[in-house]
């Protein structure tokens, strides 16, 4: 693994423009599988586990990364969808603090992970990590808390457009995302006066901040091995939302149903996506990753109207296959760009 002096610490942008998938530096350990603290061995490398860990690493080399992507968000989608119902109970910031908490907590116990021997660089993308978490989850849910899900994520992708349309500085991901645009403004009806402009606005936040959680989720697979990385960074993302949390909905935190629904939302929304996403991270490049992120619309909306009963109007509907239009035409130049360039030695 990469140490503090060991690799100089470039920009976020450079970082994704190189478009090299992370977890190819040398000396970095190989990918973890779906569950935590289980080693899958990248390809060519020894798993060093017994026989069923062998069996994992094959079965999440067989899925692929952009299919670990897509699980993940249908997991965390989903994981929302509950979060919703759960907020008259413990408010939004109620809602972040146990899903970070609970999930911290889960992370830690599976992966036990090494607290020694990492230098300062390591430890402030841990910190970066965990803020973008944070921030992320905590804009979100205020977003969710005010608007339609479907709606909420679909503002909240443009943070990861803009993100692809940076790193890639090709015009055709220009038009592309040019594209997901005119979605956002068909589904914002010209204006924002047909959705609350405060939940509008918390959910462009999010966008940005999922856009810093893209490039430390990158960063911070290269530097921990496993999923040590993400339950570290969870803990801090844990710590910060704590107080938020405590002050908006108290002692009702610690009612039993209440923690049971938050364990549920963690594992669904924190645990699983993020540790898919860790791992798709490893061996997917960063902007093909951000432009997948645009099918979460589509996803949230599904999962708006089978939980949350939010029915999409024809315009919305519209609106949001717009954006995966635009997801799928970048997807697609990416390939295509792959597959020009010449293969490494």
């Amino acid at each position: 693994m990469n140490h503090a002096g060991s690799e100089p610490v470039d920009s976020p942008v450079k970082d994704i423009a190189a478009g090299a998938a992370p977890g190819t530096a040398p000396g970095v350990p190989g990918s973890a599988s779906g569950a935590p603290g289980t080693t899958s061995g990248a390809p060519g490398a020894e798993p060093g586990g017994a026989a069923a860990g062998a069996g994992a690493s094959v079965r999440v080399t067989r899925l692929g990364p952009v299919a670990l992507v897509v699980a993940g968000g249908l997991s965390v989608q989903f994981g929302s969808a509950v979060a919703v119902l759960l907020m008259p109970r413990a408010g939004a910031l109620g809602v972040v603090t146990l899903r970070l908490v609970l999930a911290a907590a889960v992370l830690l116990i599976v992966c036990r992970p090494k607290v020694r021997g990492y230098g300062r660089a390591d430890w402030g993308t841990v910190a970066a990590f965990g803020t973008a978490m944070a921030g992320m989850n905590i804009l979100f849910y205020q977003a969710a808390d005010r608007i339609p899900l479907g709606a909420a994520v679909t503002l909240e992708v443009l943070g990861p457009l803009i993100l692809s349309v940076i790193a890639s500085r090709r015009l055709m991901n220009l038009l592309w995302a040019g594209l997901a645009l005119g979605g956002v403004v068909l589904l914002s009806g010209g204006g924002f006066d047909r959705l609350d402009p405060v939940g509008a606005a918390f959910a462009l936040a999010a966008g940005a901040m999922w856009a810093t959680y893209i490039v430390f989720s990158a960063r911070t697979g290269r530097r921990f091995p496993q999923a040590d990385g993400l339950a570290l960074a969870m803990a801090f993302g844990a710590l910060l939302s704590l107080p938020f949390g405590i002050v908006e909905a108290g002692d009702k935190l610690l009612v039993p149903s209440t923690i049971g629904l938050g364990l549920a939302v963690a594992l669904m929304s924190s645990v699983l996506p993020y540790t898919l996403e860790l791992i798709a991270l490893r061996r997917l490049p960063a902007p093909t990753f951000a432009i997948l992120m645009s099918l979460e619309p589509a996803i949230a909306a599904g999962a708006g109207f089978l939980v949350l009963s939010q029915a999409l109007s024809l315009t919305d509907a519209l609106a949001i296959a717009l954006v995966i239009a635009a997801s799928m035409g970048a997807v697609r130049t990416q390939m295509k760009r792959a597959a020009a360039l010449p293969p490494q030695a």
